[in-house]
């Protein structure tokens, strides 16, 4: 009956792929926990007789694949084989798909017992218990084994059919990674050194830290290397993380110069690696305002029934940026999110944002961990990395938000809303009877620890309105849902609580209260999504000092750091140091004559476009009216607070070739990196601050923490994130070995031995700083 096997595959992953049918559908759903799943599952085999066998394991082939799981239980005196599911709620609203999905596994176990026992028929059962009442539905059915062997048959037909198809689009794939040519006559200065040095780590599996300067190339210096080493050292996927949108258009610019140049288009096709975008669902979504369920959205209705289609069209292009994806969906009337969702499971290149690898319920890590891939990450600006991640592993909790949902709340839900609102007024009061004369204005308070009755008393009302939803699902309402998923982050961060994070309230007004849980040290959350992958090569043009991202990463103890070194020349930038100006605090409003002064003499100097960055809104509107009110000649235009991207690619558009004037921005903000002038479109910036972060309570905090971990409280919580924005902000004047350009750095601490040890070397060869 069998051939020699040669794919391999779960029983629940083949019928994932094979058996789903009808609507997608993301309606919400309370479920249970994993913990609560396995208690289920143990409930109901305790109550079967002595003779059941639990946790059955079962395998069986056909022609060229093997498929093998475990059934949850088997009752031999009756021939009955149990699939067990728990849930919560009414079991009626489970969504068609999970329960086509449900019997197809049965079905599946059933002809493999069948073949295992030569039975003739067994009773297939569905035990659906509901883990709050601990109540089971049973669903059964009896079903022949021939009707199950044909059942098995046809499903392991779509999965091999699927299996050979990919195996022959990855030796195809590998063939043409192996000849893949750079696609120019020759590399970029520095890009050379940077692509041997990507290659290396791909090559032995470790991590690099590449600081790179701009302009060099580093994307496709990057990309080049990785997708060479792919067929080599039998890399699965590669990702291409980005922090921004426009990192992503600019690896898939990259990629696109890579792919197979051939007369036989469809053959080329074949060829190359299948390229994926992920987009953001709001960016992505046809129906804007539609929930995600076959009733509401018609590219939901059905999706299931339409995938295969779909996901076959997808793989005989295998380009699918976020334009490309989207004709394909709508050509056969699905979700363009979801299909990409599901394409990611069949892309060899993965280019989105980083919290698809890095984020508590990341997409890529998860489906890398499920299928043992052996990943490549690339990771652009990743100086960015620290904060991202301090980002996604914090939460925070709306006072505001919460008395709304209270008082149009279901009444079933008054009592634990209630007790949560009792033990959140008690943590308020105790802070403002705490509080000194030397609290801060805006109300923020540290907490020594997450008060126990706060931390119990949202958890069970998290608990609550789990379980009313699902009961009553006709009582959601946005704001509960909203309330309910950020009571569960606030308490999966609570379970976890230790010396990488802190609690804070920040008292905003009666009934204002913010309470959060903030994350000041990511390793403890990062190194085992770095140990995950197979290589990982972090890069951007600001990465000095390694230590500091070594420790705060969680990067491997091998760690490599390079520094690739810049195809620029000292003589192509000015470095003036004004030691006399100082921009602290203190003499804000003394600095602005001699900034302003400074600012005029050198646009008189060299007429042209300039950058001028402030440490705030406030420092930059003084220095604007100021400028404006002195030299009304000179163009002037100026970052407002909360500018939206029509508005931020209008200040951009200013900076025209040829043109003149001076552009004022706040430094750390839209117009401080990841922006390209070159020429003339920029030819030079005043820097007007340290960019230290503001001396607070929050800062003191994280300042001990990191000292007490790592040692090195005041370089890492003030020094190095400041000079860090202070690098890319002037790294906008010097974009390619022809630009030339000015960086006046206004303040006497740029003098500092300690200060210039993090400037980068290539400023200061020749001797061009200048005071």
């Amino acid at each position: 009956m069998s051939e020699q096997a040669s794919y391999r595959v779960a029983v629940r992953a083949l019928c994932d792929f094979t058996a789903r049918e009808g609507d997608l559908d993301h309606r919400f759903t309370p479920s249970p926990s994993a913990q609560e799943g396995i208690a289920g599952h143990a409930l109901v085999a305790s109550r079967r007789g002595a003779e059941y066998v639990a946790e059955m394991p079962l395998s069986g082939t056909y022609k060229s694949l093997t498929v093998s799981g475990r059934a949850d239980g088997y009752d031999p005196a009756e021939h009955r084989l149990e699939e067990v599911k728990t849930y919560r709620g009414q079991l009626e609203r489970m969504a068609d798909n999970q329960r086509a999905l449900h019997w197809a596994q049965v079905k599946i176990y059933g002809a493999l017992l069948c073949r295992e026992r030569g039975l003739g028929e067994v009773t297939l059962t569905l035990v659906y218990l509901d883990i709050t009442s601990e109540k089971e539905t049973l669903l059964s059915q009896k079903a022949s084994a021939a009707e199950l062997e044909a059942f098995f048959t046809t499903q392991c037909e779509r999965f091999i059919a699927w299996a050979e198809q990919e195996a022959a689009h990855r030796a195809a794939r590998d063939a043409s990674l192996g000849a893949l040519a750079f696609p120019h006559p020759a590399f970029r200065p520095g890009q050379r050194e940077l692509a041997e040095d990507v290659y290396r780590a791909a090559s032995t599996g470790r991590c690099l830290l590449a600081q790179a300067p701009t302009g060099i190339g580093k994307t496709l210096g990057t990309l080049f290397p990785m997708l060479t080493a792919m067929p080599r050292k039998r890399l699965d996927r590669i990702a291409f993380l980005t922090m921004k949108t426009p990192g992503r258009r600019l690896a898939l610019d990259a990629l696109a110069q890579l792919r197979p140049d051939k007369p036989d288009a469809a053959r080329a096709e074949q060829k190359a690696p299948r390229v994926l975008e992920l987009v953001a669902r709001d960016k992505a979504c046809e129906y804007p305002g539609t929930a995600c369920h076959g009733d509401a959205c018609p590219l939901a209705a059905g999706f299931y029934d339409r995938l295969p289609a779909a996901r076959q069209a997808a793989v005989a292009r295998s380009w699918w940026d976020r334009e490309a994806l989207r004709d394909i969906a709508l050509a056969h009337n699905v979700c363009p999110y979801y299909l990409g969702q599901e394409l990611a499971r069949w892309a060899d290149v993965v280019v989105g944002d980083v919290n698809h690898w890095f984020d508590r319920h990341a997409l890529l890590h998860g489906l890398a961990q499920a299928n043992e891939w052996r990943v490549g990450l690339l990771v652009d600006e990743a100086h960015n990395l620290v904060e991202r991640a301090r980002g996604m592993y914090s939460a925070e909790l709306d006072q505001q938000r919460f008395n709304r949902v209270k008082r149009s709340a279901p009444k079933a839900l008054s009592r634990p809303l209630a007790s949560l609102g009792r033990q959140w007024q008690a943590v308020v009061k105790e802070v403002v009877e705490n509080a000194t004369e030397a609290s801060e204005g805006a109300g923020y308070h540290l907490l020594e620890s997450l008060p126990d009755k706060l931390a119990g008393a949202l958890q069970n009302a998290a608990a609550s309105i789990t379980n009313h939803l699902g009961e009553h699902p006709e009582d959601i309402s946005f704001e509960l849902q909203e309330l309910l998923f950020e009571a569960l982050a606030f308490c999966r961060l609570a379970d976890n609580v230790g010396d990488h994070s802190l609690c804070d309230v920040t008292l905003k007004g009666r009934g204002k209260a913010l309470i959060g849980l903030r994350n000041l040290i990511p390793t403890d959350f990062l190194a085992p999504r770095f140990k995950a992958a197979q290589s990982v090569v972090l890069f951007s043009a600001t990465l000095t000092p390694a230590h500091y991202y070594r420790d705060l990463l969680g990067l491997p103890a091998n760690t490599v750091w390079r520094e690739v070194t810049s195809p620029f020349a000292a003589r192509q930038l000015e470095v003036r140091i004004r030691r006399d100006i100082s921009t602290r605090f203190r003499d804000r409003q003394a600095s602005l004559a001699p900034i302003v002064a400074e600012m005029s003499h050198q646009y008189q100097q060299a007429p042209g476009h300039y950058l001028a960055f402030f440490s705030s809104f406030t420092y930059l509107d003084a220095a604007l009216e100021r400028f404006c009110a002195q030299h009304p000649d000179i163009p002037a235009l100026a970052q407002t607070p909360g500018m939206r991207e029509a508005e931020r690619e209008a200040f951009l558009q200013r900076f025209t070739p040829g043109g003149r004037g001076i552009g004022f921005a706040v430094l750390g903000g839209a117009f401080a990196e990841g922006v390209d002038l070159p020429g003339d479109r920029l030819i030079g910036a005043f820097i007007a601050t340290l960019g230290l972060p503001p001396f607070n309570t929050f800062n003191e905090a994280l300042k001990a923490r990191l000292s007490a971990r790592f040692g090195q409280g005041d370089d890492y919580t003030y020094r190095i994130p400041g000079m860090i924005k202070v690098i890319q902000a002037a790294g906008r004047v010097i974009r390619s070995p022809t630009d030339e350009g000015v960086v006046v750095l206004m303040d006497d601490r740029f003098a500092q031995p300690g200060v210039q040890a993090l400037l980068p070397s290539w400023w200061a060869m020749g001797g061009r700083y200048l005071s």
